[in-house]
């Protein structure tokens, strides 16, 4: 993600914070992105309370709500962070393939995937985009603290809640938030014949992206990951990218030649 940051998005105009619930200044690794990017890259602790001052959550007990998959604390930290300073979220199992930019015009959720054969789930906030102070996001802690309690390990305060907060605002005929289609950032999550390929398996042998130049540079995978604007992992941190796959070929070199095109005269 680090890498995918520093090599797709302007950083002098950009600061990526990379937010934790533990102190990580100790880190060699983030301590070299941190001495290599010291104006656009920081590392800041999640203090809750600060965070949600002013909002309806401002000393409330659902502050303290977790759960073993952190998702609901996850999905909270997001929207407490966007209300406080305003930006993009975007979750660290994620691949920016280009400057996200032309996004910055709107507040946004992504949709989740575009599945036939399954329940749907419209609404995700792996790539997200909210305004500080956001009304959106105002009616949103509204509808946390005047609704039952989170569910451990659901979505209660992800993807419900923005379905119920874009309803609400529908009913209302308030214009909403707007919703960014799936496959700029989770490419993967829809039907096998046009769905992004799996990036922890082999290059498969047929399908859409395979024939001759089809998964090469230039190819059709290729023009394709250049219309998206990230690809969307999900939690899936002990698998590898498999050697010579078009993720290794395609995203992570390039992510590699840009930062060595231009990396800091003291490395030289």
């Amino acid at each position: 993600m680090l890498k995918s940051f520093f090599a797709t998005q302007d950083a002098d105009a950009t600061r990526l914070i990379l937010w934790s619930n533990g102190d990580l200044s100790d880190n060699a690794i983030l301590a070299e992105w941190l001495r290599r990017y010291p104006d656009a890259f920081e590392l800041r602790v999640v203090d809750y309370d600060d965070l949600a001052r002013g909002t309806e959550l401002e000393g409330s007990e659902l502050l303290r709500v977790t759960d073993s998959r952190a998702w609901i604390d996850g999905d909270l930290v997001r929207l407490l962070v966007l209300w406080a300073f305003g930006g993009v979220w975007v979750d660290m199992d994620s691949l920016l393939t280009r400057d996200l930019s032309p996004l910055l015009e709107h507040e946004f959720v992504t949709q989740w995937d575009c599945y036939a054969d399954k329940l749907y789930v419209p609404f995700n906030g792996a790539l997200m985009r909210f305004r500080q102070h956001s009304p959106y996001l105002c009616e949103a802690f509204h509808i946390m603290v005047t609704s039952q309690p989170p569910r451990k390990d659901t979505t209660d305060w992800g993807a419900t809640l923005y379905l119920k907060l874009w309803r609400r605002l529908v009913a209302a005929s308030i214009p909403p938030f707007k919703v960014l289609p799936f496959c700029f950032s989770d490419g993967r999550s829809c039907r096998l014949d046009n769905r992004l390929p799996d990036p922890f398996a082999p290059d498969p042998a047929n399908g859409q992206w395979t024939g001759g130049f089809g998964r090469e540079e230039g190819g059709g995978l290729d023009r394709a990951l250049g219309r998206v604007f990230s690809v969307h992992l999900h939690n899936q941190w002990e698998k590898a990218y498999p050697t010579e796959g078009w993720v290794e070929r395609l995203l992570l070199r390039r992510y590699e030649q840009k930062l060595e095109w231009t990396r800091d005269p003291q490395d030289l």
